[in-house]
């Protein structure tokens, strides 16, 4: 087994190449920096048993590593073995970190939801550049790519993407 990449890229890749470390966890070393304050205080990091928990680094880096893959990069295996630990630890660090992003401060504190003004801007500005029936539609109106498992057999030439992919490109 190959030795684990995790501590490298929160010692090394983080200070030298946070273009690296960003294509990796998908937030800039600074945000990452802000995550790791923000939810450190939590008490579902802190437990009374006789072993201690994994620094909140190490546990929003898997969370964020095993988020920002799909397929089999981002399953336990994988992401073990990126981090160099046991599967069962990738689930539970996974889920500490998302319970204390879920809590009520931290979401009213991270997470704003547009005004009524906003909202209305938002569905002015969707029927003026495409169909008018989406403009209270909800989803996706950037282009977003949802990958899909399989080739389409039909016409499946069509659907391989600019990221080397088979997917569906939402408008």
């Amino acid at each position: 087994q190959p030795p684990a990449q995790l501590p490298h890229i929160l010692t090394i890749t983080k200070i030298q190449r946070p273009d690296h470390f960003r294509s990796i966890l998908r937030v800039t070393p600074s945000t990452f920096d802000q995550l790791v304050a923000k939810l450190s205080p939590d008490p579902v990091f802190h437990n009374q048993g006789s072993y201690e928990q994994q620094p909140v680094e190490i546990q929003l880096a898997v969370t964020l590593y095993r988020f920002g893959h799909y397929g089999n990069a981002a399953g336990h295996s994988s992401v073990a073995c990126w981090a160099g630990l046991g599967h069962g630890t990738v689930s539970l660090m996974t889920r500490r970190v998302m319970t204390a992003i879920l809590r009520p401060h931290f979401m009213s504190s991270a997470v704003r939801f547009p005004t009524a003004e906003e909202k209305e801007a938002a569905k002015s500005w969707v029927e003026a550049r495409s169909c008018k029936a989406w403009r209270d539609g909800w989803c996706f109106v950037d282009g977003t790519l949802v990958p899909l498992y399989d080739r389409p057999h039909w016409y499946g030439e069509s659907y391989f993407d600019r990221k080397c992919n088979y997917s569906l490109n939402i408008q």
